[in-house]
């Protein structure tokens, strides 16, 4: 198992194609939908710096809670207030999944590597559809920091496959393993938002019918 095989579990779970992506580039995203995600994947953001903290990579860490505080202003664009937690259960199940795999220095690797490789793509693609649907979304270019870092930035997908490089083949596929899981949580987190039943400036509610599932 190598960088090959990690970029194949992310293209087998390519969120990019997530439906809940394609209507946001493509401007048919209802902008109450747009806020709940920014107001629930914020603690999964807030996560990433435990990763690059359990791989030791400090100043990795540090540039994460940079990133994280950009999210948070992303998120106020719409005047959501920050709860500290995910109330949609799919993006909370994200959050327990990351924690659980940044807890150990191997499936860390893994789990960054889910959400590191595929962050340049999802980043410009959202970026570019914020800014061609600014009429609807109404987020502000100063707002937008967060994908302006990181669309089209590979380098911490590169660091990654340079420390992937040096486990053994036992590591490596209990780090492939941790990858797919995070990349199965992500693309479960985008379908709860999705589900979620929204109206403008008011309370996420959650259909009965999902609720149920």
């Amino acid at each position: 198992m190598d960088a090959n095989d990690f970029d194949a579990i992310t293209r087998g779970h390519d969120i990019n194609e997530h439906p809940f992506y394609r209507a946001w580039r493509e401007g048919t995203l209802p902008r109450a939908k747009l806020a709940a995600y920014a107001c629930e994947y914020a603690p999964f953001i807030a996560s990433i710096e435990l990763g690059w903290s359990r791989l030791g990579c400090f100043d990795h860490a540090a540039a994460e809670r940079e990133h994280a505080r950009l999210w948070g202003e992303f998120r106020d664009a719409f005047g959501s207030a920050p709860s500290g937690h995910s109330a949609c259960p799919e993006t909370k199940a994200l959050v327990d999944e990351a924690r659980r795999s940044f807890a150990d220095s191997v499936e860390a690797l893994g789990a960054l590597y889910a959400f590191e490789a595929q962050q340049p793509s999802t980043a410009r693609s959202k970026l570019d559809g914020l800014r061609a649907h600014v009429v609807k979304y109404a987020v502000p270019e100063d707002r937008c920091a967060y994908f302006r870092i990181h669309a089209d930035d590979y380098g911490e997908r590169e660091k990654l496959c340079r420390l992937l490089a040096g486990l053994t083949p036992s590591d490596l596929a209990r780090a492939g393993a941790a990858c797919e899981r995070l990349c199965k949580a992500m693309w479960s987190a985008l379908d709860g938002v999705m589900s979620e039943s929204v109206v403008e400036d008011g309370p996420l509610l959650r259909p009965a019918s999902a609720a149920l599932q």
